[in-house]
């Protein structure tokens, strides 16, 4: 690997995709690409970690569409190590599995989160978290001790976020006990953010065929003659999916194409879990009734951006309807950064071009 072939992939990707580049972009792919260097001669490379404390790898933040996750997939991509890439909410699916695993052998939670750093090791020398965000207590009280692990054992660490390090968990309960896994960020990972107004997904997107509003009689029977049109040599299934004891039960089902209720997904105790699972069996999902949101349904609103995570993970074509086109959807206050995220995410899964 040397420091030209990096910027070269990131310069014909762009070409190819007809993607216009800024000099945030430039410069952050100038700088992965000497970055690069640190996984040449690894024995010497360690050496020099040690003296200099040379840090450990990056966190990349900006807006929705500035092609963060972009470049650090181009990135990942080209790094010939052993690596593994994590959605950020599978990441703490897997932290809390093991945690739940193995807390039945009496090991203190301190003592459990140095093992799963020690067992990441022992697979991976780069990890890259996509769609970093932290929401809630439980996972803000887990990563400082688990990065602080994570570092210690020498693992690279690429990630990205719509939010800087110092605004992370902002607001949360008890977050004077998060502060310290943002100074392992700081002094462990480069800060990077990428800026631009262009959104690259809704570049060229003159329609949206797939999001129907407002949610009348008219707009209702577009979407039912799609569904049977789509369905039509579809065997309809009764299927039920279990997931630690909850259930989804899933009424509208033909063979990988599925239709929902905004409230059967949403206004549910179901999360990441139960989505990702959802995601396995489907390529094509129908959503009726999205509401608006505000602070009043904002448990809602939690999931439903956590679900439209997972199906853009995933790849899933999507068809909704809501009472106010996309560009009217509202936000509560807490979340409404991380919403736009989400709503330029439904433009790309209704886009006729996907």
């Amino acid at each position: 690997m040397n420091t030209k072939s990096f910027i070269n992939i990131f310069k014909n990707h762009c070409l190819n995709n007809n993607f216009e580049k800024n000099s945030f972009q430039k410069d952050l792919v100038i700088r992965l690409s000497k970055f690069t260097s640190h996984f040449n001669n690894k024995s010497s490379w360690l050496k020099r970690f040690f003296k200099s404390k040379e840090k450990r790898g990056y966190y990349v933040f900006g807006s929705v569409g500035v092609g963060k996750t972009m470049i650090i997939n181009l990135y990942y991509e080209f790094i010939n190590v052993n690596k593994k890439k994590y959605h950020f909410n599978q990441f703490m699916i897997d932290v809390h599995k093991f945690i739940h695993e193995n807390q039945k052998k009496n090991h203190d939670n301190q003592n459990l989160l140095k093992k799963y750093a020690d067992k990441l090791k022992s697979q991976y020398e780069l990890i890259f978290l996509d769609e970093f965000q932290v929401t809630n207590i439980v996972d803000a009280m887990i990563l400082g001790n688990l990065f602080d692990n994570i570092i210690k054992n020498n693992i690279s660490v690429l990630i990205t976020s719509n939010t800087s390090p110092e605004n992370l968990y902002k607001d949360g309960l008890q977050r004077d006990q998060f502060l310290p896994f943002i100074k392992i960020i700081q002094n462990n990972l480069y800060i990077s953010e990428l800026r631009g107004n262009l959104d690259f997904r809704k570049k060229d997107i003159t329609q949206i065929d797939r999001f129907f509003s407002p949610n009348n009689s008219a707009n209702q029977f577009k979407i039912n003659q799609i569904f049977h049109t789509i369905t039509k040599n579809r065997k309809k299934i009764n299927k039920n999916l279990i997931v630690k004891g909850r259930k989804l039960e899933l009424k509208n089902f033909y063979d990988g194409i599925a239709r929902f209720d905004f409230n059967e997904l949403c206004d549910k105790n179901i999360g990441a879990e139960d989505y990702i699972e959802l995601a396995k069996i489907c390529k094509f999902i129908v959503i009726d009734n999205l509401p608006n949101f505000s602070d009043q349904n904002i448990n809602q609103q939690q999931r439903f951006i956590t679900l439209i995570d997972i199906l853009y993970e995933h790849k899933i074509k999507l068809m909704m309807s809501c009472n106010v086109h996309i560009d009217k959807l509202e936000s509560s206050n807490n979340l409404a950064n991380v919403f736009k995220r989400t709503l330029s995410r439904i433009y790309q899964l209704t886009s006729p071009r996907n």
